[in-house]
């Protein structure tokens, strides 16, 4: 009986506690938490963006690639604007008034998802523009200019190496929700988009309120919840502008990739993909893109990583490494070559006239066809090692993709591809399993048949030779204050020949090239006195027209400081055109100058044009 008395007691004690709970969570809401008081503002609440500037991109040597000017936008935020007059606007901004008026309408359409956001009406507009607005925006409430950075090419050098900015779409601001919204930019290919998340900073804003009509009236909390912009990080490139530029001009009128290489580092110094996109259309891609895209060169193309090529062959630098290891060559072993290689009765594989018989050093001078079929059938048919050939050829696979080839190196470059090395599973599929043998694909002797490289592949070949057994993976960014460099571009990858195999194509490479005019070299033209240059020619066959010229190098013999790869379509043999190039770099690069005996050859290089030799459709 006596707890039914109790009962209202505790009920108002019960809620006087509720009450007490309710009211000290409404006194820290209301007076203590200010995130509160800022969500209840929102609508209120104006945000101001401050852009941050980009980093700027520089080469090597300290160069600024990529800077940043100034540029003016007109905002527009329709629930702003009343009636104005659209002639005196028109006529300020250098627009047509249909233009004002279509876009107003347009924003009049879609003022529910627009809401109280500031639309950009025009982007870019010149400074005495801007100037011009700036003296009679106070007639046109809602209308406000904006400032921000464009990006800036004091050095014509790279420009689908450097890549461009735009205006990101609905689809990257779904990608990344929490750092772009509609107006704002982003890299999208090349440096720009592969060091996006360094170059881009920190975006700010000023916070203002606005009152019951709308009206912008004063600084939330004094500017006290204000934040201020963070500047991207600065990006170093290992790229030498100078080079960039001159393998640039090298490369005009010619389709095709060049590629140099520290060999000690893996910095690529050049990489120069032609016809190319020129820096001056990167600032405002929007207004060149239907121009370049309709380019049948294709221009935005980046062949240096892009571009799938038989190496041709510079290839027979591979297989003859690789016969080394397997014990079935030695530098002395010779072979016979009878302008080609006879197989499977009458069929022959062609080749240019020399002396016969050779040993390696001589065959990779003189570039023999026949010898390095003998080198490929050696490692095929090794049955005291090997079971069937499909055994043996997937251990030859191994050797290749350890040098780089079939799959991607792994540089900091975008959209790198792995190009193509063949498998035994893929003959079994198209000849049936032991349906096929060395005479099957004889071709790949001299990196022809189904093999696909990337000119950064070759280069990285190169390189790798010029090491004498290992390569460090290609990369385009050094490591510089708030900008770390992945440890993989600071390891050696050795391939699986030994390092002591290295130096017996080496000389054969040397030969090549500073043996002097008529005694074999295939590559005399690329000598330069005192540079002991180092290179094997090759020429792809390409079943689009005339072969593809190819040549890799590197400087000095001993000790080197560049690699270097020139791969232009259609140009023929590797002695005419890409050996020419190759070496003028190296020459530029190690002495800063072309010697006057041979300013001849660059002449010739530089008025070349062998654009009307590619087939475009």
């Amino acid at each position: 009986m006596q707890d039914y008395d109790n009962r209202p007691d505790k009920l108002i004690i019960g809620l006087a506690v509720a009450a007490g709970i309710l009211l000290v969570k409404l006194f820290f809401i209301q007076i203590i938490d200010d995130k509160y008081k800022a969500d209840a503002r929102n609508n209120s609440m104006v945000y101001d963006i401050i852009y941050p500037t980009r980093g700027v991109i520089y080469d090597r040597n300290g160069t600024i690639l990529v800077g940043n000017k100034v540029a003016y936008d007109i905002l527009v935020t329709p629930r702003e604007t009343g009636v104005f007059d659209t002639l005196l606007l028109a006529s300020v901004l250098g627009q047509e008034p249909d233009f004002i008026r279509t876009k107003m309408a347009e924003y009049q359409k879609n003022r529910k998802r627009i809401g109280y956001q500031a639309m950009t009406l025009l982007k870019q507009i010149p400074p005495e523009t801007y100037m011009k607005f700036a003296e009679i925006q106070y007639k046109f409430p809602g209308f406000k200019g904006q400032v921000r950075s464009i990006r800036d090419y004091p050095v014509n050098a790279g420009g689908n190496l450097l890549g461009y900015v735009s205006e990101v779409d609905g689809d990257y601001i779904k990608k990344h929700p929490d750092n772009y919204r509609s107006g704002d930019y982003a890299g999208k290919t090349g440096i720009e988009a592969a060091r996006e998340a360094d170059l881009r900073g920190e975006k700010g804003y000023h916070i203002y309120l606005r009152n019951s009509r709308n009206q912008i009236e004063t600084r939330y909390m004094d500017g006290e919840m204000d934040k201020e912009a963070v500047p991207g990080h600065d990006i170093v490139t290992t790229i030498d502008a100078t080079l960039q530029q001159y393998g640039q001009q090298l490369m005009q009128n010619k389709v095709g990739s060049v590629v140099a290489i520290e060999p000690a580092t893996g910095e690529i110094l050049a990489m120069v993909s032609s016809p190319g996109i020129d820096v001056s259309q990167l600032a405002d891609i929007s207004k060149h893109y239907k121009e370049i895209a309709a380019n049948p060169y294709r221009p935005m193309f980046n062949r240096t990583v892009q571009a799938s090529y038989p190496p041709g062959s510079v290839f027979k630098l591979v297989n003859g490494l690789i016969g080394l290891e397997e014990g079935v060559l030695t530098p002395d072993m010779r072979y016979p070559c009878n302008h080609g290689y006879y197989y499977s009765g009458s069929h022959k594989l062609g080749c240019h006239g020399h002396p016969s018989p050779l040993d390696l050093e001589q065959a990779v001078m003189m570039s023999c066809n026949g010898y390095f079929c003998y080198v490929l059938k050696n490692v095929l048919e090794n049955r005291k090692k090997y079971s069937s050939t499909a055994e043996a050829f997937d251990k030859w696979r191994e050797y290749t993709l350890s040098m780089g080839f079939g799959r991607k190196l792994g540089s900091d470059f975008p959209a790198e591809l792995g190009g193509n090395i063949p498998t035994s599973k893929y003959y079994n599929r198209i000849y049936g399993k032991g349906g096929w043998r060395f005479s099957t694909i004889v071709s790949l002797s001299i990196g022809q048949g189904e093999i696909g490289v990337t000119p950064l592949q070759i280069a990285n070949l190169s390189a790798t030779v010029a090491n004498r057994g290992y390569y460090v993976i290609p990369h385009i960014v050094k490591e510089s204050e708030g900008v770390e460099l992945d440890e993989k571009y600071k390891e050696r990858q050795y391939t699986m020949v030994d390092t002591t195999e290295y130096k017996k194509v080496i000389q054969g490479m040397w030969r090549a090239v500073n043996s002097g005019f008529g005694s074999g070299g295939t590559a005399s033209i690329a000598a330069v006195p005192g540079l002991d240059i180092c290179g094997k020619t090759g020429t792809a066959q390409n079943p689009r027209g005339a072969d593809n010229s190819v040549f890799i190098c590197f400087a000095p013999k001993d000790n080197p400081k560049i690699a270097i790869a020139a791969y232009i379509e259609n140009a023929g043999f590797g002695a005419t055109w890409a050996c020419p190039i190759a070496s003028l770099m190296v020459e530029k690069y190690l002495k800063g100058e072309i010697s006057e005996d041979r300013k001849y050859l660059e002449d010739r290089v530089l008025e070349g044009n062998l654009m009307s030799r590619v087939k475009t459709d």
